[in-house]
């Protein structure tokens, strides 16, 4: 599971699915409507959050509104109606982190996705996060940023 503070715009058609699909999980965690997962790293700062289930909905929405760009058609109905939230805080440390994690699994699986962003070096966060100073969060998994191929596969999945 990999819920990117990143803006979803630098994610790929493969990465933008991901994300939709994992985020739709994470939903289910958070409202106590599945029973996997429910230790996953990456829910940590949603539970944190003053309400984790409308924190989440805010995350899936931002990601259902950029999807409709490149013309992808996700059902905003699977959304949990929630009240509006505040940013949550999230660090340049992680931000940067992810950037560079990103930018790992592209040169693998979409290097032309990659070439189309130019030359961005300070992306843009999810809307729901506020950037504040500070390291890669504490509940990141850090891992150096090359590409793991299953075996016996011919795509690989960084």
């Amino acid at each position: 599971m990999r819920l990117w503070t990143l803006h979803p715009q630098y994610l790929d058609p493969r990465g933008l699915v991901a994300l939709w699909r994992e985020a739709l999980l994470a939903q289910a965690v958070l409202t106590g409507r599945t029973r996997g997962y429910t230790r996953h790293p990456q829910l940590i700062r949603f539970r944190e959050a003053p309400s984790p289930a409308a924190s989440i909905a805010s995350y899936l929405s931002t990601i259902c509104s950029e999807a409709a760009r490149p013309g992808y058609c996700f059902d905003a109905a699977r959304i949990s109606p929630a009240d509006p939230v505040e940013a949550m805080a999230a660090s340049q440390g992680q931000l940067d982190y992810e950037w560079g994690h990103l930018v790992a699994k592209l040169r693998v699986r979409a290097p032309s996705w990659l070439a189309g962003m130019g030359s961005v070096i300070h992306p843009d966060p999810h809307p729901l996060f506020r950037i504040v100073p500070g390291p890669v969060a504490s509940w990141e998994v850090v891992r150096p940023f090359t590409p793991h191929y299953r075996a016996g596969s011919s795509s690989g999945k960084a």
